[in-house]
Order: C-alpha cells, then sequence, then structure tokens
C-alpha cells in the first residue's frame, strides 16, 4: 500500500491518500515497535530498543523505514470535544459520475476528517465534525452541492464508546 501525502485546498493541511491494495509484511520487531509507539508516539528510541532488544539506533532506521513506506503515521491524535467541535457525524453519499474526482472534493472540505469510497447502498462516507447543528447543516448543505453528489444520508454521532489505533500489530 502507498500514502501519499497531497496538500488539502483547506490552509495548506496534508491528507493521507492510500493507493493500491498490496500490504507489507512485517516481522515480530517491526510490529513490537509499533505497538510501542502507538502506547505513547513520543516515547524514546532508547526506550523502544531496550523493550525490543535492539540499538537506538536501528530502531531509529526501523522506524523511518515504517514512516517511508507509509506503513504507519506518528500524529498527534485531538479530541475534537475538546477543541469545540461537538457535534460529529458520518455522511453517507449517493453519487454520479467519477468516485474517485468526488472524494477528492469532499476531502478540501476543512470539516471532512475521513473520506472512503464505499461498496453497498452509498458511494462514499465521509466523517465531519461541526462546531453545532446548525454548523452540521451549512456542511450538508455544501456537500450537496458538489458536482456528482447525488444524495446525502447524515448519521449523528450521540456518544463514542470506542476509537482505537492499536489494531495492526497481533
Amino acid at each position: 500500500m502507498v500514502i501519499r501525502q497531497q496538500e488539502s485546498g483547506g490552509g495548506g493541511r496534508r491528507v493521507a491518500v492510500r493507493e493500491g491494495a498490496s500490504h507489507a509484511l512485517l516481522d515480530d520487531v517491526a510490529k513490537q515497535i509499533i505497538e510501542q509507539l502507538q502506547e505513547d508516539g513520543r516515547r524514546p528510541y532508547a526506550t523502544i530498543g531496550k523493550a525490543v532488544g535492539l540499538s537506538e539506533a536501528a530502531v531509529r532506521q526501523r522506524v523511518q523505514r515504517l514512516l517511508d513506506a507509509g506503513v504507519m503515521q506518528i500524529v498527534a491524535v485531538t479530541d475534537p470535544l475538546q477543541l469545540g467541535f461537538p457535534r460529529q457525524a458520518m455522511i453517507g453519499l449517493r453519487t454520479d459520475g467519477d468516485l474517485e474526482t468526488v472524494a477528492d472534493r469532499l476531502a478540501e472540505f476543512e470539516e471532512v476528517d475521513y473520506v472512503v469510497i464505499t461498496a453497498g447502498s452509498f458511494d462514499l462516507l465521509a466523517e465531519v465534525v461541526c462546531r453545532n447543528d446548525a454548523h452540521l447543516l451549512e456542511i450538508l448543505q455544501r456537500l450537496r452541492a458538489v458536482d456528482g453528489v447525488l444524495a446525502t444520508e447524515a448519521f449523528v454521532y450521540l456518544k463514542l464508546r470506542k476509537q482505537t489505533y492499536s489494531w495492526g500489530t497481533a
């Protein structure tokens, strides 16, 4: 799988775009390094090295290879509630025309943090973070105005029960 970074239209934000369906085969040490970083993305390489049985330099090289290969990213995960965005929703979209073009347009919206092309009753799913219901309504109106969008359906989040970033190493 290739993850390419692309500039988003909204204020110079960078977004990850996955291309292809291949996947990397990771050895046990790489998985252990990833687990260490999933627990704490700021964990020092020396500490990781002690946990996985490698030198600090070897961990640094392996982490860089994982980053370069697009296997992982080290990012700060924010809590939208704490940042003044208490309303979140998943928007299902039915489209006409080129899905990737419509998906790229949705990815340009500052409020959209997740876009996937899907199979099933929706062509695309887009997760949005909003200040309030009026903001959600405004976003829905803007999404509906995108060329190729035929219909939208909003699934408003009432309570988050689970969100994890720890998959992929078991």
